[in-house]
C-alpha cells in the first residue's frame, strides 16, 4: 500500500491509498475527510470498496471520463478526405465533417486529432 501511495500513476489512486493508510493508523473518517478534503460518505465508500476488492478496487475504473469525439478506425477516411479537400481552410473542413458525422466539435479538437494521427502514423499528411 505504501508503494502505491508513493509511486502510483494517478493522483486519485494515491489519494485513496493515503485514505486507507490513515484509517489503518487509527484516524476517524471525519479526520480523514478533513485531511483529504473529501465527503465522509466518500471516505467510507472507498474503504468499503477496498475491503471488498483489495488494492485493485482503489484504481479508477475503465470507462470514466469524456468519450473521444473521433474514432480513428471509424472516422479516419472522412477526416482525411475533408482535410485534403479543404487543405488551406481547416475551419471549412471542420464544418464539412460536422455535417457528415452529425456531431459538433471545436476546431481545437480537430487539430488535436490530426496531431495525434500524425504522430501515430509518423508524418501522415506530409505529401
Amino acid at each position: 500500500m505504501e508503494q502505491w501511495y508513493r509511486s502510483g500513476k494517478s493522483h486519485a489512486c494515491r489519494q485513496r491509498c493515503q485514505l486507507v493508510l490513515l484509517k489503518s493508523d487509527g484516524c476517524t473518517s471525519e479526520q480523514v475527510r478533513a485531511l483529504l478534503k473529501m465527503h465522509p460518505a466518500t471516505v467510507n465508500s472507498w474503504l468499503t470498496r477496498y475491503q471488498a476488492e483489495g488494492i485493485v478496487g482503489l484504481q479508477t475504473g475503465a470507462g470514466r471520463g469524456r468519450k473521444p469525439v473521433f474514432n480513428p478506425a471509424r472516422d479516419l477516411e472522412q477526416v482525411r478526405k475533408a482535410v485534403v479537400e479543404e487543405r488551406q481552410r481547416l475551419s471549412q473542413a471542420k464544418l464539412l465533417l460536422e455535417q457528415q458525422l452529425g456531431k459538433g466539435f471545436s476546431l481545437k479538437t480537430l487539430r488535436r486529432f490530426l496531431k495525434k494521427l500524425s504522430a501515430a502514423t509518423n508524418g501522415y499528411g506530409k505529401e
